[in-house]
Parts: structure tokens; C-alpha cells; sequence
């Protein structure tokens, strides 16, 4: 082709490009611009652009006061030590049925667990729920900052809900405590957690604000909970699955709760959360680290709730029962006194008075409002008699103590006297059936007055022994079998 002819060629391509590029108005919409000027300049598409941060100033200086809020320090200052609680535990499955096999047999199954925590101290202790590691094989604690460490379980109390782990590692954060006494009715809280676990990528632990709406609030268990939960605190910060354990926070980032249960109808939180007080749960954790379990303490002396005026309300706690040479009988509290206060806190039901029970410690002294007397009525708490008794050992992995009249108010036992079990080797208990609790009444024909005596008849027993307990408020029978005087 010789150079001639190409020219106009160019020329007409380039004449027919410049409308098409017209009509398209340059913003791809394909609609025809009838009124478009043919001089018009084509406008280029919108392009979004993020402000720039200023050059050379600190990011302190970055972030508008406005942002930088009491709720995001404190926040700031907790969540570094706040950490992912995974468990693995071993469930018994009953399977359904089927034509061929109605009754088929439970099997085990291995179950992931999901709770949080936080670190207390630079040792590694760390605070969570029982319910979160309750009967777990395995336990594995994950950081904000990505690191898993396997925990020990130092020691558990199922009564208030709180559990102690230990890790090993360097260089822990540590949660700010502060103090559960004088909360505020309407101040900032945050719930702070792992709700989600490990379905994030990334390890760090969620936040939720509210306010204290409530404390000293009591929940009583549904059909598949086993605890009672008193003297909480509420919250309205969600508080969802996988929260049970972290801390509750105040607005200058100090822990005043253990985050613990919700109040909800689907599953989810309906702003009814509530934590167990620090104070009670510091001090139930310093007593599990020392020896491994709680001790609680008693006054001796058992209550009924009042008498219910027309409205459904009672006022003050009538006395039922008073234990021989225990701290209310020595303070002359007799049955059929009515309790309208302790320590200055009112008494309108008897979970009013279990939660008072509950964080008692030996030697403290008590102040009761007792009605129809003048000043109030002091007396200092003790062990309970389960704990000072001295307990003889049985069958090389018992423990026995004496029913005396204090243990049977204390344990609510429906006989006087017997050998109450207050420890018992895991193997000796597969293989005989007694338990913790129970309490030895008979043997054979020979009626059980103490500790010693059953411990020296299981001792001498051979062939097959019949053993009369009561167990939860029932008398059972149980047969031991003993080969070469040994259970």
C-alpha cells in the first residue's frame, strides 16, 4: 500500500473515534448526551480519598480528644492481659435410636470448650469461671498478642463460679484491679472478652460498654445450671458466650467483675449481664492458690424466710434452728428470732442472708439487727465444724469425721449421729460406690456413732458388708465387697 492511500485511512479512524468517545460521556452509563456541546471538556470519574494523617507529630496527635475517650484508655489499659480460655473435655452421648437398635449404648465424645480470662499477676495466675474449665483434660490460654501457653488448674469453687489457672511465659501483662465496694448505680463498664474465640484471626479480645444497672443481685439456676449466683453485679454491656471469665471494667481500667451469666430468653444478650464481685473473687482465689480450697466460715444458726404480706413481701428472717456451743448460741440467739439486718445490710430473703453467708471468713466479727431488741447482737464466725473436726482415716484412701450436732446443722442431716466422708480416692470410690457427703449409718447390724468406729469396722470387714448411708437427704443401701480385709 503506498503512502497516499494510508493517510486518509487514519484520518476517517480518527474521525469516527472522537463521537464514539463523545457519547459515552467518558462515565461508562451508555446513555446518549443529545445536548452536549461538541466543544465540551470530558469530565474523569470521581475518585474517593482518604484525609491524609499530618506529617512529623506523635499519633497522640493524631487522634481528636473527641475519640480518645475515658472508655478507650480504659479499655486499652485491660485488654492486653485479657485471654482466650480453650478446654478440651471428654462427654458421655447417649446416641438415638433406631429400628434395629431403640436402646443403643452412650459413647464418649471429646468437646471444645470456649471461655476468657485475665492475668492477675506477673507469676501467670489467671482468673476465670468454673463453669468454663469444669471437668476439662486440657486447657490452653491464647494472648491478644497471639501466644499459647497450657495451663494448670491451680484450683476451683463451684459455689461462687470462680477458677484459678497458671501459665509459664515472660514478660505477661497484667490487668489493673480495683475494688467491687462503692460501685455506682449509672457509671461506664466494660465487658471485655472472647466471644468468638478462634473463629477470628486475630487474637484480640472484643469490648463492650454499659453501665452498672445493679448490685447485690441474686439469680436463681435454671433446670440446667448448678450454681446459684449472689450478690452480683449487673450489667447492661453484653455480655455473650465465650465472655464468662474476662473482666468486668470501670472507666479509668480497673477490673471490678468477673464477667459470669446473662438473663436471656434466646440464647443472646438482652443487656441483663452479670459478674461476680472482684473483692470476692480475689479473695476465693488467694484461698484456693494456698491450700486448694475455700474455707467458709458459720454462725450457727439456720433461718425461714418471713411470713409473706399481701403484696408477696417479707420482712426479716425468722431462726429455725441454733447449734449447741456455736458462735449464736453463745451470743444467746434463740428460735423464733427474727434477723431484719447483718452488718448493716438489710434481710428481706433468705438469699439475702446465703449471700452474706458466703463471702463470711472465720473470726469476723458480726453485727445482727435481731427485732424487738435494743442495740444489735455481736458475735464472731468460725470454721465450719466439717472443717475443724479431725478426720481418721478409712480403708487407706478415706477420710471419716464424726457426726456431731454442729455437722448435722451445718450438712442439713437428717440422722444424729454417723461418719460423714469428707475425702475419697478417685479409685477406691470406682470400686465401692461411696462418695463425698455421704454419710455411714450402719454397717450390717452395728449402728455408727463415730468416725473411729466405722473406720475400725471397715478395717476388720470380709466377705460381703452391707453399708447403710444417707445421701442427699435419703437413706441408700450399698454392698462392699472386701477381699483380704481391704475395700
Amino acid at each position: 500500500m503506498s503512502p497516499r492511500k494510508f493517510r486518509p485511512m487514519l484520518f476517517w479512524i480518527a474521525s469516527v473515534a472522537i463521537p464514539l468517545g463523545a457519547c459515552n460521556g467518558g462515565d461508562g452509563d451508555n446513555h446518549v448526551l443529545d445536548s452536549a456541546p461538541a466543544a465540551e471538556t470530558v469530565e474523569s470519574a470521581p475518585v474517593i480519598r482518604q484525609t491524609a494523617p499530618a506529617t512529623g507529630q506523635p499519633r497522640e496527635q493524631e487522634i481528636s480528644s473527641s475519640r480518645n475517650t475515658a472508655i478507650v484508655e480504659a479499655a486499652a489499659r485491660v485488654a492486653p492481659a485479657v485471654v482466650s480460655v480453650n478446654v478440651i473435655r471428654t462427654e458421655q452421648v447417649q446416641p438415638k435410636g433406631s429400628f434395629f437398635d431403640p436402646f443403643p449404648m452412650p459413647r464418649t465424645q471429646r468437646r471444645r470448650g470456649l471461655g476468657s480470662g485475665f492475668i492477675v499477676s506477673i507469676e501467670g495466675v489467671i482468673l476465670t469461671n468454673d463453669h468454663v474449665v469444669r471437668d476439662a483434660e486440657r486447657i490452653m490460654v491464647t494472648l491478644p498478642d497471639g501466644r499459647d501457653f497450657e495451663a494448670e488448674l491451680v484450683g476451683t469453687d463451684q459455689l461462687t463460679d470462680v477458677a484459678v489457672l497458671r501459665i509459664r511465659g515472660t514478660e505477661l501483662p497484667v490487668v489493673p484491679l480495683g475494688t467491687s465496694a462503692g460501685l455506682l448505680i449509672g457509671e461506664w463498664s466494660l465487658a471485655i472478652g472472647n466471644p468468638f474465640g478462634n473463629l477470628f484471626s486475630n487474637s484480640e479480645p472484643s469490648v463492650t460498654a454499659g453501665v452498672i444497672s445493679g448490685t447485690e443481685r441474686h439469680i436463681i439456676p435454671d433446670d440446667e445450671d448448678r450454681v446459684v449466683y449472689l450478690g452480683m453485679i449487673q450489667t447492661d454491656a453484653s455480655i455473650n458466650p465465650g465472655n464468662s471469665g474476662g473482666p468486668l471494667v470501670n472507666s479509668v481500667g480497673e477490673v471490678i467483675g468477673v464477667n459470669s451469666s446473662i438473663f436471656s430468653r434466646s440464647g443472646g444478650s438482652e443487656g441483663l449481664g452479670f459478674a461476680i464481685p472482684i473483692n470476692r473473687a480475689i479473695r476465693v482465689a488467694n484461698e484456693l492458690m494456698a491450700s486448694g480450697e475455700v474455707n467458709r466460715a458459720w454462725l450457727g444458726f439456720k433461718v425461714d424466710a418471713g411470713q409473706e404480706d399481701i403484696w408477696g413481701r417479707t420482712h426479716g428472717l425468722a431462726v429455725s434452728n441454733v447449734s449447741p456451743s456455736s458462735p449464736a448460741a453463745h451470743a444467746e440467739i434463740t428460735e423464733g428470732d427474727r434477723v431484719v439486718t447483718a452488718n448493716g445490710r438489710a434481710l428481706r430473703t433468705l438469699l439475702d442472708f446465703e449471700s452474706f453467708m458466703l463471702d463470711l471468713q472465720e473470726g469476723e466479727s458480726i453485727t445482727l439487727g435481731i427485732e424487738g431488741r435494743p442495740g444489735s447482737v455481736t458475735l464472731v464466725s468460725e470454721a465450719l465444724p466439717s472443717i475443724s473436726a479431725d478426720p481418721v482415716t478409712a480403708l487407706e484412701q478415706m477420710e471419716l469425721i464424726t457426726v456431731t450436732p454442729g455437722i448435722r446443722a451445718e450438712r442439713n442431716l437428717g440422722y444424729e449421729t454417723g461418719a460423714l466422708i469428707v475425702d475419697i480416692g478417685r479409685d477406691l470410690e470406682g470400686r465401692i460406690g461411696l462418695r463425698v457427703g455421704d454419710v455411714i449409718l450402719q454397717i450390717d447390724r452395728l449402728l455408727i456413732e463415730s468416725a473411729e468406729q466405722a473406720a475400725e469396722v471397715l478395717r476388720r470387714g470380709s466377705g460381703n458388708v452391707v453399708v447403710y448411708i444417707e445421701r442427699k437427704g435419703e437413706v441408700l443401701v450399698d454392698r462392699l465387697i472386701f477381699r483380704r480385709g481391704r475395700g
